[in-house]
């Protein structure tokens, strides 16, 4: 631990993206906290989730995109690296970006919990902390452990994750706040809960 409760990191940015670029194709890694994560393929259920949020944000806002497997450059110091299960920003947004893009533009990031013993550390405490350091203005947690969908919104820089938080059981509508700034129905996401 460093002075202020911080991790030493395991190795340097630099490492780590040469680790990622070495990769093969099906492991996804992610640098957070100034650790190695390996982050779990989705499987088809989560899989489906993520086409069908993406099917709904282009119904309702077709300047949109819904991005997955984005690589984003994430926490306080741009330090870390992230690959969150979706992106919403505007269409063409990442054009002539490499592999790993500075978070200003992005309206969204989305996960959605796998079933693995990191999701807790990770989806719910970790990621959380890092979007709202970069200031994501909003960071959607579709929770298929609890059945819940929760909103998080209003980053704060300094000390990370979000002032507010809205959670709801899978069957409610959404309403995703500004930038973002439309309603998501959650009743089918009972369908892929294992």
């Amino acid at each position: 631990m460093t002075g202020r409760g911080e991790r030493t990191p395991q190795m340097s940015v630099k490492e780590f993206e040469e680790i990622a670029v070495a990769a093969p194709e099906t492991v996804t890694l992610e640098f957070i906290g100034g650790r190695l994560e390996v982050k779990k393929g989705a499987d088809g259920d989560r899989g489906t989730v993520l086409c069908r949020l993406r099917r709904h944000c282009l119904q309702v806002a077709p300047e949109l995109d819904l991005y997955q497997g984005r690589g984003l450059r994430v926490e306080e110091r741009r330090e870390g690296r992230a690959r969150p299960d979706a992106v919403l920003a505007p269409r063409g947004h990442f054009v002539g970006h490499g592999q790993w893009a500075e978070p200003a533009g992005v309206l969204m990031v989305v996960e959605v919990t796998a079933n693995d013993s990191d999701t807790d550390r990770l989806d719910r405490h970790e990621k959380p902390t890092a979007y709202g350091q970069s200031g994501i203005p909003v960071y959607l947690l579709i929770d298929r452990d609890s059945c819940t969908v929760t909103v998080h919104s209003g980053p704060d820089r300094q000390v990370g994750g979000y002032r507010d938080l809205h959670v709801a059981k899978f069957g409610e509508k959404v309403c995703l706040p500004g930038p973002v700034g439309f309603e998501l129905d959650t009743e089918i996401l009972g369908n892929y809960v294992r």
